[in-house]
């Protein structure tokens, strides 16, 4: 039970009440105390230095006796302190029963009277085995202390008038912690339940069952956790649903290329006495051998995208020199269909720090794309364009482009959005990590029906010298 939310908060509720409710009751039972024996003190007070007083004044020069019986003789009937005249060694001469005692007393309130002062004492009389309290004025005679005048009363019913008054306090206090336990459990249910509610949803989630949602039933910490996890539903739905496109395209993007492979090596085992035929078999598996690689290359550096172990390694590179590079390797970019590149490069180097062979595979997925989607005898423009300490490249196509409300998801992980044509949808994806890598970022802009435009923006180093042994990227055979 303790270790659920719910015990935790009936426990941490049930503590602070309890400190509270002691609090409280030690605060009262100490003002109780403190008003009916100060109160009952300042009485018994009043009444003993009124009494000292007036005999100091009106009967100076009476021995103690004398003072004595004329006190006592002229006490109020009504007086229900024991009046009591001690000598200077604390003995009673005469109390307010008529009599004496050789006893000493030496409390402090009588000690304080002997010494010209008044004096109070609360505690326990052995004489009259109960708790007492005591006030005793000085007697004086020509400003001399010749005696004691001491008042005191039984405690026994202010303890008992005080214990009464904190014995209800105590059932009060225990009626509101049995109340504030009450509240409690009430608060610890309106809290634990949706909670178990929203625990009970995402198990349901977690199995997969996507169309459970959670109601909001309050504006609080709780409704706001509700939100969150249907937001968070529907974007595991809208991953799962792209993760399944994903595989049903890598997967026909597979098997298309190992049909050809498969259905080619058969007919050449079974052998071919035309040379042609033959030829263009082995070549039909050759590119679709190339098409099976660059599938398991592009879901290999996913998979690094999707752990962050993509790295770039480092070094003082032109960029101008590998987009010419590129210009010239995809002057034709496809022949067949009437596809062609032109390019608009600066005269001037770009110096970079970069990954020379990953920025390649960035440019190389923008053209295949470009290429992929240009219509018959399409143009390609590959434009880059300097200012201060950033490059803009540009690969322009005049093919079907992308539709508005695909745009915005382009480059999310498993989207390929409702293009019919064959690839992994990966690319771009990873295209975009590098760049960010680089300290960079891709900027796509489309019209539905008229083309395509995919800008890299890259950040410049400061001019300095190239390193001549850096590793450049590969020349196509046909032009070496």
């Amino acid at each position: 039970m303790l270790k659920s939310i719910r015990g935790r908060l009936l426990l941490q509720i049930g503590l602070l009440l309890l400190t509270i409710v002691l609090v409280l009751e030690v605060i009262f039972a100490a003002a109780v105390y403190t008003y009916y024996f100060d109160s009952a003190r300042q009485i018994v007070q009043s009444r003993a230095v009124t009494a000292a007083t007036l005999s100091n004044q009106f009967m100076e020069g009476y021995t103690l006796s004398e003072r004595a019986r004329y006190i006592l003789e002229n006490l109020v009937p009504s007086e229900s302190s024991r009046v009591e005249v001690l000598d200077l060694q604390g003995r009673t001469i005469v109390d307010s029963y008529g009599f004496s005692s050789t006893q000493r007393i030496r409390t402090p309130d009588v000690r304080a009277a002997q010494q010209g002062g008044v004096g109070s004492y609360t505690g326990y009389s052995q004489a009259f085995k109960q708790r007492i309290m005591a006030v005793s004025s000085p007697l004086v005679s020509y400003g001399e202390t010749i005696g004691t005048l001491r008042f005191s009363v039984s405690t026994e019913p202010l303890y008992r008038e005080v214990a009464k008054l904190i014995g209800w306090a105590i059932a009060i206090g225990a009626a509101v912690l049995l109340l504030g336990f009450a509240l409690s459990l009430i608060i610890a249910r309106r809290i634990v339940d949706p909670v178990k509610e929203l625990t009970a949803i995402s198990r349901k989630m977690a199995t997969g069952d996507f169309t459970a949602r959670a109601a909001r039933k309050h504006n609080d910490e709780i409704g706001l956790l509700a939100e969150s996890l249907n937001y968070m539903n529907e974007e595991l739905s809208k991953s799962e649903k792209m993760k399944n496109d994903f595989i049903s395209t890598v997967s026909h993007e597979l098997r298309t290329p190992l049909t050809s492979i498969k259905g080619w090596g058969e007919t050449l085992v079974g052998g071919l006495e035309d040379e042609e035929t033959t030829t263009l078999g082995l070549t039909i598996i050759t590119n679709e051998t190339d098409r099976l690689i660059g599938l398991v290359e592009d879901l290999l550096d996913f998979s690094k995208y999707q752990a962050g172990e993509i790295r770039m390694r480092s070094i003082p590179v032109d960029l101008n020199s590998l987009l010419r590079q590129l210009g010239i390797q995809y002057s034709q970019a496809d022949i067949k269909r009437g596809i062609t590149l032109s390019t608009n490069l600066p005269n001037e180097p770009l110096p970079m720090h970069a990954d020379l062979n990953r920025l390649k595979q960035v440019f190389v997925n923008l053209l295949d794309n470009a290429i992929k989607f240009s219509d018959l005898n399409g143009e390609i423009r590959l434009t880059a364009v300097r200012q201060d300490l950033q490059v803009f490249v540009a690969v322009q196509d005049d093919g079907e482009g992308i539709p508005a409300e695909d745009l915005e998801k382009i480059g999310q992980r498993f989207y390929k959005g409702s293009s019919k044509m064959s690839g992994s949808g990966l690319g771009l994806a990873i295209s975009k990590e590098i760049v960010r890598l680089h300290g960079g970022r891709i900027s796509i802009e489309s019209e539905y029906g008229v083309g395509t435009t995919v800008t890299v923006i890259l950040p410049l180093a400061v001019a300095e010298p190239l390193n001549e042994t850096a590793e450049q990227p590969d020349k196509p055979e046909w032009l070496l």
